[in-house]
């Protein structure tokens, strides 16, 4: 289910009328239903290490380099240099003296900290994207703003997260006919999500591989 799908969803759910295409999405409703569809998509994305969220990225080190930008796009869960995990090590400083302990790694600013090799190494990062949409080749981008992105969040359970929490969100009245029953089932939605869909990098995720 797309952006234009969702919307359009939210709209008949709101007993709006529906459009027929994209550029018909004009009116203050219309942006406020956009922008509350991506902060709900954020905000769920963020409650949890979910493993639809995890991903590979492949960067290389050059020899006798021990700093490389941190090209990485969310937050890391681990990495691995032929085959061997490496730890994340607090004290950036013993890297900058190269007296860290073995197999460890560390960060600074946005750079990447690893041991000296004297040859040419591929790093293998495993990590959490925060880019929470895709768009139609695929690829992970930050939010939906094209007709044919799509959240990130499982199909089974994005309809019902996030159709019925903007709907929740947008008219944010206890009082509205319609407002219990959307809470009812955005939560609903949300603890099945937990239940069904692993939240531990330890299960088997869905991986994509990128290469810097």
């Amino acid at each position: 289910m797309n952006y234009f799908d969702l919307i359009n969803k939210c709209l008949v759910e709101l007993n709006y009328k529906k459009c027929r295409t994209f550029v018909e999405l004009t009116k203050n409703d219309h942006e406020k239903i956009k922008n509350i569809l991506n902060i709900i998509n954020a905000e769920v994305c963020s409650f949890d290490n979910w493993s639809f969220l995890l991903r590979k990225v492949q960067i290389t080190l050059p020899k006798n380099t021990g700093e490389i930008l941190n090209t990485v796009k969310g937050r890391i869960h681990s990495i691995y240099i032929d085959g061997v995990k490496y730890n994340y090590y607090s004290d950036f400083e013993k890297f900058l003296l190269n007296n860290q302990p073995s197999n460890t790694y560390s960060s600074f600013n946005d750079t990447l900290l690893v041991p000296l090799f004297n040859q040419d190494k591929i790093i293998e990062v495993i990590y959490y994207t925060n880019q929470f949409a895709q768009n139609a080749s695929g690829e992970d981008v930050a939010q939906m703003d094209l007709e044919t992105d799509i959240p990130v969040i499982p199909v089974p359970f994005v309809e019902q997260i996030l159709v019925y929490g903007t709907c929740m969100r947008l008219k944010a009245n206890p009082e509205h006919s319609k407002f219990s029953y959307w809470f009812g089932m955005y939560k609903e939605a949300i603890a099945t999500l937990r239940s069904k869909i692993g939240t531990s990098a330890l299960e088997t995720p869905q991986i994509k591989l990128f290469r810097n």
